[in-house]
């Protein structure tokens, strides 16, 4: 889908910005990126506007909401059709322990990010939310010890412009010192 939206460097600031701390103020915004207020506020309405910017998060940590256990379950189907797939993914999407669904290929098709309370919470969910469901025909589920995800995605711009917005800044050029009149003696 490389090159659906028209975006040049200063986006991808934006985005990058954006993704590292979504609370920044427009005045903070512009900035880092170097455009005047006004400017870098047409240019977040038109990412917005355009759905590149999708919507902005709070991260609420787990265990203070009473979520003492995280899994990945893969789910394996028992027939591939279009419809059963989208079923199951609707159904998925519906549970309010659904973090993520990832449609998958390889032995399963799917893996369900879930967070739960506890173990029986977990075992619950597996037997009364997908194995009673008659497209599944198998599940297999992996405990998440630890759940670290990056702050955002990679951004892919217009050729080189990832490259110039990543790269670190260049060293200043060393001019030679003029010599003192003494020393040029």
């Amino acid at each position: 889908m490389e090159g659906t939206a028209n975006l040049d460097a200063i986006d991808y600031a934006i985005l990058e910005a954006l993704q590292k701390n979504a609370r920044l103020s427009n005045k903070e915004l512009a900035a880092e990126v170097g455009l005047a207020q006004s400017s870098c506020l047409a240019r977040v309405t038109r990412l917005r506007e355009t759905g590149v910017l999708k919507s902005f998060h709070a991260e609420v940590d787990a265990r203070a909401v009473g979520i003492g256990l995280q899994a990945m379950i893969a789910v394996r189907l028992r027939q591939h059709s279009r419809e059963l797939v989208e079923e199951f993914r609707r159904h998925a999407l519906s549970l309010p322990q659904v973090l993520a669904v990832y449609h998958v290929a390889g032995a399963n098709d799917f893996l369900v990010h879930v967070a739960v309370r506890d173990a029986d919470h977990l075992r619950d969910l597996g037997m009364d939310a997908f194995t009673t469901r008659p497209e599944v025909a198998h599940l297999e589920t992996s405990l998440i010890f630890e759940y670290v995800r990056s702050p955002g995605l990679p951004l892919y711009g217009p050729k080189g412009a990832a490259q110039r917005l990543a790269a670190p800044s260049a060293e200043p050029v060393k001019r030679p010192r003029k010599r003192s009149r003494a020393a040029a003696r």
